[in-house]
């Protein structure tokens, strides 16, 4: 029996793999010495046009940190060319930013609606999914319509856990930038293991008999599927700005924590624009609702990001310590014993602002500001060899260990929160 392949996959794919905008173009790193290279950096950026992939601005770039950014082939000889003449040593981590694209894939394409766990699955097929997997587990997982996006698609939540009465929950959000697929490809796999396993594993079971989860498989909806269609590599959201050609506003900047002060761009062409008020953009709006009106219950909060190999908390836009520094340190600590116990892979942990770069009007901040003391933020891998572009036989291996620092924070907030 022949298959019929529903046309706009199709077109979505090939939209995809057949791009020629990242054709030789190159992904650089380089590691400042010094303030002298740092200025040249963000003088270099000031002039050509760097994507930058970590840290995500030029306005994050000190000393002795890996600066790693996209350079499009026009660019790359003469960008090369300025670093060399300033003595700045660099490494070329992607030579062929189009290549790598395709090969994020590893060769097979699926050009099927079918979901699956170890792929990458466009929007339309994890929609689908939602609805699927609520009905396949009606005792286990209800889908929750709680907004919509900009361009008006809805915004739907995963409820897991037995139903029962008042019970301690938390919030699980993938996908706040639209380049990290690895995030998105986690809060399916975390749904999977919870209804697959639920009545066989001790562990989970006990987990969803006493917590629930709510879990957002994709925030930023428009920006990721703007991702698979039209740009690999965008990152904000697609809403219009005000007397600018220029789309989107960082979703992960527009959180009322200290919205504003450090760590963003008020310029709607740059990635890290954080909107022109807190909770400007629909998709910010609905999250922050939801979450206020659920506060009684809500006991953790967990962002799933990447790259980098992170696990952090609170603060992003202050030096000072949260109040439960110490705790929140400890958890970190165990969480990521528990993940690198399975391959090995080695996280770092800390405050936000030390650990990565200060940054404000982030949802982790937020969240523990209204009272959610166990918010975490996680940082997925790698750390730089692919980038976003994890290939999709990383799904299973990163996912798995992920997995296993979720479950000892989630044990943590079910015997600890009050």
């Amino acid at each position: 029996m022949k298959r019929i392949v529903p046309s706009g996959l199709i077109v979505a794919i090939f939209a995809l793999v057949s791009a020629s905008s990242f054709d030789r173009a190159k992904v650089f790193r380089v590691k400042p010495q010094n303030e002298r290279q740092v200025k040249f950096i963000k003088d270099l950026a000031s002039i050509k046009q760097l994507d930058f992939w970590h840290p995500d601005s030029a306005l994050h770039v000190v000393t002795h940190m890996e600066v790693d950014f996209h350079v499009s082939a026009d660019q790359s000889r003469a960008v090369q060319t300025f670093m060399e003449q300033n003595r700045i040593q660099y490494e070329v981590l992607l030579h062929n930013l189009q290549e790598e694209i395709e090969k994020q894939f590893d060769g097979k394409k699926n050009f099927t609606a079918r979901h699956c766990y170890t792929k990458y699955n466009s929007w339309d097929t994890i929609a689908a999914w939602t609805a699927r997997i609520a009905k396949k587990y009606p005792k286990l997982v209800s889908r929750i319509e709680i907004g919509n996006t900009f361009e008006q698609r809805p915004m739907y939540l995963l409820q897991v856990g037995k139903v029962s009465g008042r019970k301690k929950t938390i919030f699980m959000d993938c996908g706040i930038h639209a380049r990290e697929w690895i995030s998105p490809a986690f809060c399916q796999w975390f749904v999977k293991q919870a209804t697959r396993t639920y009545g066989k594993d001790k562990t989970m079971t006990y987990l969803l008999d006493n917590l629930n989860f709510y879990v957002l498989p994709v925030f930023n909806i428009d920006g990721y599927v703007w991702s698979w269609t039209k740009d690999r590599l965008w990152r904000k959201n697609r809403s219009n700005n005000s007397n600018t050609d220029c789309i989107g506003t960082d979703l992960n900047r527009n959180f009322n924590a200290a919205w504003g002060t450090v760590g963003v761009s008020d310029d709607p062409c740059d990635e890290i624009y954080c909107g022109t008020a807190a909770e400007s953009e629909k998709e910010t709006k609905a999250v922050a609702t939801f979450i206020r009106e659920n506060l009684h219950s809500i006991k953790g909060y967990l962002t799933i990001h990447s790259y980098s190999q992170m696990l952090l908390f609170p603060y992003g836009y202050t030096s000072r310590k949260a109040p439960n520094h110490d705790e929140l340190n400890k958890v970190a600590e165990e969480a990521v014993e528990a993940l690198s116990s399975m391959y090995g892979t080695k996280y770092k942990y800390g405050v936000s602002a030390t650990i990565i770069y200060p940054t404000s009007g982030s949802s982790d901040d937020w969240a523990y500001d209204e009272g959610i003391k166990y918010s975490f933020g996680f940082e997925l891998r790698d750390r730089g060899k692919y980038g976003f572009l994890l290939p999709q036989s990383k799904i299973k291996p990163t996912c798995k260990e992920t997995m296993l620092a979720v479950m000892h924070i989630a044990k943590y907030v079910l015997n600890h929160a009050s």
